[in-house]
């Protein structure tokens, strides 16, 4: 089985009535992983009939509300439903003392562990590998401390003989930095922001986001096979303005709206 990435969210900072902030799931066969919580991503979890006792792990890019408001919702939910296995969740070291203060005040009766693991890298590097996936994290380029997270399929030999590896790389907040080509060189999909379009690339710069243009230049340097686009400025509505501008430079680029389904095959 390959990879099954559902779309939980595609907003940037600004609430939007028909997109939610920053959230994927990840099902490597049928291994659940969430990838950014922002707000609301456990109504969609639910909307998209995703189950909150079979997430293993939760990996979070950065400390800033689109990423993270929804963290509390889908853990105490877990709670809710009686969850007793442990979970694991990475991100930076500030995100510890938030789990700590989640624990303190609002996990009273619940049954389950929250492993967490501190993600302080400065290159491509392995941070778990279990079964039949190995994740990296790298570092990005944001205001804060910021990592992009690589998954990459492990096969048996038996296994390679019938297919090849699949691997997805998500590169969330980030501004282009020449050492990102080569943490997600390869990638049969790679995720990347694109909050701004091209005729607002200073501001991209000045707040350490992406464009249109850098997202699809990044995926043409890197050899990807295709390039995802997301969290979209609140200023274009229209997500197809910035797929069409990625084409212009990465032909096949899929700008993804939220409850979308992308296999990775």
């Amino acid at each position: 089985m390959s990879f099954s990435l559902q779309i939980l969210g595609t907003a940037s900072a600004m609430p939007i009535s028909d997109r939610n902030p920053s959230a994927q799931a990840l099902n490597v066969s049928g291994r659940l992983f969430l990838i950014d919580c922002g707000e609301g991503t456990q109504q969609r979890m639910r909307q998209m009939h995703l189950s909150f006792l079979r997430v293993e792990a939760i990996f979070i890019s950065h400390i800033h509300g689109d990423h993270i408001f929804g963290l509390f919702g889908v853990l105490s939910t877990m709670s809710m439903y009686n969850r007793t296995q442990p979970l694991h969740v990475f991100g930076p070291e500030a995100l510890r003392s938030i789990i700590r203060f989640y624990l303190s005040y609002f996990a009273d009766g619940s049954n389950y562990e929250i492993i967490f693991h501190e993600v302080k890298v400065r290159s491509l590097t392995v941070i778990w590998e279990s079964k039949n996936v190995k994740v990296s994290a790298f570092p990005l380029d944001h205001k804060i401390e910021c990592y992009g997270y690589r998954f990459d399929e492990v096969l048996s030999k038996r296994s390679l003989e019938k297919r090849r590896a699949v691997s997805y790389a998500y590169c969330s907040d980030t501004q282009p930095f020449p050492e990102l080509v080569d943490y997600v060189r390869g990638s049969t999909v790679l995720y990347h922001e694109t909050t701004y379009t091209k005729q607002l690339s200073d501001k991209a710069s000045k707040y350490f986001h992406s464009s249109t243009q850098d997202a699809a230049r990044l995926a043409l340097e890197a050899g990807v096979e295709k390039l995802l686009i997301g969290h979209y400025s609140s200023r274009e509505r229209n997500s197809q303005v910035f797929e069409a501008e990625c084409r212009e430079i990465f032909p096949n680029t899929i700008a993804v709206n939220d409850c979308d389904v992308i296999e990775i095959e």
